[in-house]
Protein backbone atom coordinates (compact mmCIF):
# COMPACT_ATOMS: atom_id res chain seq x y z
CA UNK A 1 0.00 0.00 0.00
CA UNK A 2 1.16 3.52 -0.79
CA UNK A 3 1.80 6.38 1.56
CA UNK A 4 -1.37 7.72 -0.31
CA UNK A 5 -3.04 4.65 -0.03
CA UNK A 6 -2.31 4.17 3.74
CA UNK A 7 -3.51 8.15 4.95
CA UNK A 8 -6.68 7.36 3.09
CA UNK A 9 -6.79 4.40 5.19
CA UNK A 10 -6.75 6.78 8.17
CA UNK A 11 -8.87 8.61 7.17
CA UNK A 12 -11.89 6.05 6.17
CA UNK A 13 -12.09 5.90 10.03
CA UNK A 14 -12.91 7.66 13.14
CA UNK A 15 -10.45 8.69 16.65
CA UNK A 16 -12.49 9.27 19.54
CA UNK A 17 -10.99 12.20 21.65
CA UNK A 18 -11.67 11.13 25.39
CA UNK A 19 -12.62 14.84 26.87
CA UNK A 20 -14.88 16.85 27.20
CA UNK A 21 -13.53 19.85 26.76
CA UNK A 22 -14.53 21.10 23.58
CA UNK A 23 -11.65 23.04 22.74
CA UNK A 24 -9.46 19.97 22.73
CA UNK A 25 -11.37 18.36 20.50
CA UNK A 26 -10.92 21.46 18.42
CA UNK A 27 -7.58 22.05 18.69
CA UNK A 28 -6.66 18.05 18.09
CA UNK A 29 -9.44 18.39 14.99
CA UNK A 30 -7.16 20.72 13.47
CA UNK A 31 -3.48 19.55 14.24
CA UNK A 32 -5.07 15.95 12.81
CA UNK A 33 -6.62 15.92 10.43
CA UNK A 34 -4.78 14.53 7.78
CA UNK A 35 -4.97 10.93 10.25
CA UNK A 36 -8.50 10.94 10.68
CA UNK A 37 -11.68 12.47 9.12
CA UNK A 38 -13.95 12.07 11.60
CA UNK A 39 -13.59 13.45 15.33
CA UNK A 40 -15.68 12.05 17.82
CA UNK A 41 -15.24 13.07 21.89
CA UNK A 42 -16.25 11.57 25.02
CA UNK A 43 -18.78 13.72 25.73
CA UNK A 44 -20.80 13.01 22.47
CA UNK A 45 -20.74 9.34 23.13
CA UNK A 46 -22.00 10.21 26.93
CA UNK A 47 -18.91 8.46 28.25
CA UNK A 48 -18.17 9.39 31.41
CA UNK A 49 -14.80 11.27 32.78
CA UNK A 50 -12.84 9.01 34.84
CA UNK A 51 -11.65 10.06 38.16
CA UNK A 52 -7.86 11.20 37.71
CA UNK A 53 -5.55 9.42 39.90
CA UNK A 54 -2.84 8.67 38.00
CA UNK A 55 0.45 10.53 39.83
CA UNK A 56 1.54 11.54 36.55
CA UNK A 57 0.46 12.91 33.89
CA UNK A 58 0.91 9.56 31.17
CA UNK A 59 -0.76 7.80 34.06
CA UNK A 60 -3.52 10.31 33.70
CA UNK A 61 -3.91 10.07 29.90
CA UNK A 62 -3.91 6.39 29.62
CA UNK A 63 -6.44 6.24 32.16
CA UNK A 64 -8.87 8.20 30.25
CA UNK A 65 -7.77 6.66 26.28
CA UNK A 66 -8.38 3.16 28.58
CA UNK A 67 -11.97 4.51 29.92
CA UNK A 68 -12.67 5.56 25.98
CA UNK A 69 -11.12 2.87 23.97
CA UNK A 70 -12.92 0.20 22.07
CA UNK A 71 -12.17 -2.69 19.34
CA UNK A 72 -12.32 -1.33 15.66
CA UNK A 73 -11.46 2.34 16.31
CA UNK A 74 -8.55 4.26 17.93
CA UNK A 75 -8.87 6.77 20.80
CA UNK A 76 -6.84 9.52 22.29
CA UNK A 77 -6.73 11.40 25.59
CA UNK A 78 -4.47 13.82 26.68
CA UNK A 79 -3.51 15.25 29.93
CA UNK A 80 -2.04 18.45 30.23
CA UNK A 81 -1.19 21.28 32.51
CA UNK A 82 0.59 24.21 33.45
CA UNK A 83 3.49 24.13 35.52
CA UNK A 84 4.54 27.01 37.09
CA UNK A 85 8.56 26.92 38.60
CA UNK A 86 7.81 29.16 41.25
CA UNK A 87 5.30 27.58 42.13
CA UNK A 88 6.91 23.98 42.65
CA UNK A 89 5.27 22.77 39.89
CA UNK A 90 1.65 23.86 40.34
CA UNK A 91 -1.12 23.66 39.78
CA UNK A 92 0.44 20.97 37.76
CA UNK A 93 -1.45 17.68 37.62
CA UNK A 94 -3.80 19.53 39.20
CA UNK A 95 -4.12 22.30 36.68
CA UNK A 96 -8.08 21.93 35.87
CA UNK A 97 -8.85 21.40 39.42
CA UNK A 98 -7.61 24.96 40.57
CA UNK A 99 -10.63 26.20 37.82
CA UNK A 100 -13.18 24.58 40.31
CA UNK A 101 -16.16 22.45 39.55
CA UNK A 102 -17.29 25.83 37.11
CA UNK A 103 -14.01 25.85 34.68
CA UNK A 104 -13.64 29.11 36.24
CA UNK A 105 -9.77 30.02 35.20
CA UNK A 106 -10.21 33.56 35.86
CA UNK A 107 -10.34 32.48 39.26
CA UNK A 108 -7.39 29.70 38.63
CA UNK A 109 -5.44 32.55 36.51
CA UNK A 110 -5.93 35.05 39.92
CA UNK A 111 -4.54 31.75 42.39
CA UNK A 112 -1.52 31.69 40.06
CA UNK A 113 -0.58 35.08 40.40
CA UNK A 114 -1.55 35.67 44.03
CA UNK A 115 0.79 32.79 44.62
CA UNK A 116 3.69 34.46 42.59
CA UNK A 117 3.33 37.75 44.83
CA UNK A 118 6.63 37.32 46.69
CA UNK A 119 8.49 35.95 43.90
CA UNK A 120 10.11 37.78 40.24
CA UNK A 121 10.24 34.18 38.70
CA UNK A 122 7.40 34.07 35.94
CA UNK A 123 9.29 31.20 34.07
CA UNK A 124 6.72 28.01 33.35
CA UNK A 125 5.82 25.77 30.90
CA UNK A 126 2.74 23.48 29.23
CA UNK A 127 3.08 20.40 29.23
CA UNK A 128 1.16 17.50 27.14
CA UNK A 129 0.76 14.13 27.35
CA UNK A 130 -0.45 11.94 24.52
CA UNK A 131 -2.28 8.44 24.95
CA UNK A 132 -3.26 6.83 21.61
CA UNK A 133 -4.43 3.29 21.75
CA UNK A 134 -5.10 1.82 18.25
CA UNK A 135 -7.78 -0.47 17.10
CA UNK A 136 -5.92 -3.51 18.37
CA UNK A 137 -5.50 -2.00 22.03
CA UNK A 138 -1.90 -1.26 21.49
CA UNK A 139 -0.95 1.85 23.58
CA UNK A 140 1.85 4.71 22.74
CA UNK A 141 2.52 7.35 24.59
CA UNK A 142 4.11 10.80 23.26
CA UNK A 143 5.08 14.15 25.27
CA UNK A 144 5.23 18.04 24.37
CA UNK A 145 6.08 21.11 26.37
CA UNK A 146 6.43 24.59 25.57
CA UNK A 147 8.87 27.32 27.53
CA UNK A 148 7.64 30.14 28.61
CA UNK A 149 6.51 32.84 31.45
CA UNK A 150 3.66 33.89 33.49
CA UNK A 151 2.27 37.34 32.85
CA UNK A 152 -0.68 39.81 34.46
CA UNK A 153 -3.36 40.69 33.93
CA UNK A 154 -4.27 38.45 31.43
CA UNK A 155 -4.62 38.90 27.40
CA UNK A 156 -6.75 38.08 24.96
CA UNK A 157 -9.95 36.32 24.32
CA UNK A 158 -8.35 33.08 22.10
CA UNK A 159 -7.35 29.55 23.31
CA UNK A 160 -8.64 28.53 26.52
CA UNK A 161 -7.68 27.80 29.61
CA UNK A 162 -4.38 29.12 31.32
CA UNK A 163 -3.46 30.62 27.81
CA UNK A 164 -4.73 34.15 28.23
CA UNK A 165 -1.84 34.45 30.97
CA UNK A 166 1.07 32.60 29.68
CA UNK A 167 3.51 33.94 27.05
CA UNK A 168 5.77 31.54 24.97
CA UNK A 169 9.39 31.68 24.75
CA UNK A 170 10.66 33.82 21.79
CA UNK A 171 7.60 35.83 21.57
CA UNK A 172 5.53 38.69 23.16
CA UNK A 173 2.11 37.80 22.99
CA UNK A 174 0.09 35.50 25.53
CA UNK A 175 -1.61 31.63 23.77
CA UNK A 176 -4.92 34.15 23.87
CA UNK A 177 -3.62 36.92 21.67
CA UNK A 178 -2.12 34.61 19.23
CA UNK A 179 -4.44 32.59 16.36
CA UNK A 180 -4.69 29.20 16.24
CA UNK A 181 -2.87 28.91 13.10
CA UNK A 182 0.59 30.22 15.28
CA UNK A 183 -0.11 28.23 18.32
CA UNK A 184 -0.45 25.40 16.51
CA UNK A 185 2.97 25.31 15.30
CA UNK A 186 4.73 25.87 18.82
CA UNK A 187 2.28 24.46 21.88
CA UNK A 188 2.93 22.10 23.93
CA UNK A 189 0.07 19.74 22.20
CA UNK A 190 1.25 20.72 18.91
CA UNK A 191 4.84 19.46 19.66
CA UNK A 192 3.19 15.74 21.19
CA UNK A 193 0.73 15.69 17.87
CA UNK A 194 4.32 16.24 15.68
CA UNK A 195 5.35 13.19 17.35
CA UNK A 196 2.49 11.14 17.29
CA UNK A 197 1.90 12.57 13.31
CA UNK A 198 5.43 10.93 12.89
CA UNK A 199 4.84 7.45 14.67
CA UNK A 200 1.10 7.59 12.14
CA UNK A 201 3.61 8.29 8.83
CA UNK A 202 5.52 5.63 9.96
CA UNK A 203 2.49 3.20 10.50
CA UNK A 204 1.13 4.06 7.24
CA UNK A 205 4.52 2.78 5.49
CA UNK A 206 3.62 -0.75 6.41
CA UNK A 207 0.25 -0.98 6.00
Amino acid sequence: MTTSQSIDFFMQGRLVVATHNKGKVKEFGALLAPYWQSFVSAAELNLPEPEETGQTFADNALLKARAAAGAGYWTLADDSGLCVNALGGDPGLYSARWAGPQKDFQMAMRRVHDGLANTNDRSAYFICVLALIDPDGREHVFEGRCEGAMTWPPRGSLGFGYDPCFVPQGDMRTFGEMPEVEKHTISHRAQAVALLADYMRKVSEVL
